[in-house]
């Protein structure tokens, strides 16, 4: 009788990053707009917006960032049996992003990869890589690696939303032995029926969106997940009285960094109700008769426990907004470009050992907290994403191009017998794009040369 041995800390093993090259800067974008100066940068807390032009779509970044992952850690098609995607963003009812990727598997013959989209607006990415991750923890697993892809082109109609869009997708490796290994079973998740945003017009790429009520069930999701992962913790770690000091870093799904200042002070004020009597309570005594029902729309609350949290706001979250502050609202992808930043801004030696919290968010709605545990080195990760390098070498678009280049997206959403007009040369090297649609919608890419590795598709 055979004994197969269960493989051991799965999670993911290495990360790559896909925004566009361009941006507008939000300061600018206040002038432009005709508003109060701070309104875009210290009220949503965001200081640049990436976006694309008619020359990128949810395919090409997909296939940019899957090819680029592929190419800089050599790693062969033929290693992954499973692929995943989570994004909202879709240009066809049917056919999977998924299946448009499966052009790069071509080459090297590899057919047989499970694995299809996941939508709920921004959780599926999240959903995409618990499936990758129980994968390689099942019966069902076959031995090689999962691929997780996880990324949206958000973008708003013009108004006072437009300012929390963005673009961004992640391409993750899954497997066993992995430097970020999936706490099994710490989660806590929240499902709930809501319409807060959601995407019925199928004619535009904008959202409907009921602002408020979006801030209130991203609030209401943290309380319920947060509960549910503190009973895991407290279960099946036999940690007695759980609280955020139990977590050495917390990263959150980011519509707008603001959102997460709010979200991690919801976490405090959490520990508060359970009861936690840290002297960092002291100053907010009064809001003891408070529960979670009733403070959940309570300014008075949130500013006292903005303020209470500060502390381990900086310690513990901060280090994860750098790409969420820079490049906008990744919808699918930005908890886990909050993961990217905190690998990149926090070294590899000061991780081990810890624990990283990731609280992810999607409309309508769902939410999870779970957790890692870093038990190996991250440095290789953090050096290949390159993220400070890459940010900064990105070029700046005035607002009132900006403006127009969203008014073309606008115009050329879901037609057919198109050639894009997009400046080809303002695109990293290395990056797919659209060449054109034709009479029965079907899409075909180009890749802009890759300078490191010489070739173009």
């Amino acid at each position: 009788m055979t004994v197969t041995l269960r493989p051991e800390n799965i999670g993911i093993i290495a990360l790559e990053a896909y925004f566009p090259r361009r941006y507008v800067d939000q300061e600018e974008l206040e002038k432009h707009d005709g508003v109060s100066a701070g309104k875009y940068t210290i009220g949503l807390g965001q200081s640049k917006m990436a976006f694309c032009d008619d020359r990128e779509d949810i395919t090409s970044i997909c296939l940019t960032v899957v090819q680029n992952f592929m190419e800089k850690h050599g790693i062969d098609y033929k290693e992954i049996g499973r692929l995943e995607v989570g994004t909202e963003t879709i240009i066809d009812k049917a056919k999977s992003t998924k299946t448009c990727l499966m052009t790069l598997f071509a080459e090297s013959g590899n057919y047989s990869v499970e694995g299809i989209d996941t939508t709920n607006a921004c959780y599926g990415g999240t959903s995409a890589l618990f499936n990758a991750c129980q994968w390689v923890d099942s019966s069902a697993w076959d031995g090689r690696l999962a691929l997780v892809v996880s990324g949206d082109i958000a973008v708003y109609a013009t108004g006072p939303a437009r300012p929390s869009g963005g673009c961004g997708v992640v391409c993750m490796l899954v497997g066993p032995n992995a430097p970020l290994a999936l706490e099994f079973p710490l989660r806590g998740t929240y499902m709930e029926h809501l319409y807060d945003f959601y995407k019925p017009d199928l004619s535009s790429e904008f959202p409907t969106v009921d602002g408020p009520l979006s801030v209130v069930s991203y609030n209401k999701a943290v309380d319920m997940a947060y509960q549910k992962y503190l009973e895991k913790l407290e279960q099946h770690d036999g940690v007695e009285k759980a609280s955020i000091d139990n977590i050495d870093y917390l990263v959150f799904h980011s519509p707008y960094t603001k959102q997460v200042v709010k979200g991690l002070a919801r976490m405090t004020f959490n520990d508060f109700v359970r009861g936690s009597s840290s002297p960092k309570y002291e100053s907010v005594e009064e809001f003891r008769s408070e529960t979670l029902e009733t403070s959940l729309t309570n300014k008075l609350v949130e500013k006292a426990f903005i303020k209470t949290s500060a502390k381990d706001f900086a310690a513990k979250t901060e280090p994860s907004l750098y790409a969420a502050r820079n490049i906008g609202n990744m919808y699918c992808g930005s908890v886990f470009f909050g993961l990217a930043s905190l690998l990149t801004q926090v070294s590899s030696a000061e991780l081990q050992g810890k624990r990283v919290a990731l609280f992810s968010y999607g409309s309508g709605c769902s939410a999870s907290l779970y957790s890692f545990r870093v038990v190996g080195s991250t440095e290789e990760i953090a050096a290949k994403l390159n993220l400070k390098k890459r940010l900064d070498d990105r070029i700046k678009v005035d607002p009132a191009d900006f403006e127009a280049i969203m008014a073309l997206r606008e115009k050329t959403h879901n037609v057919k017998d198109y050639e894009p007009s997009g400046d080809v040369s303002k695109l990293y090297p290395g990056t797919y794009y659209l060449e054109k649609v034709d009479h029965m919608w079907r899409r075909t890419y180009g890749r802009v040369t890759n300078i490191a590795n010489g070739h173009s598709h």
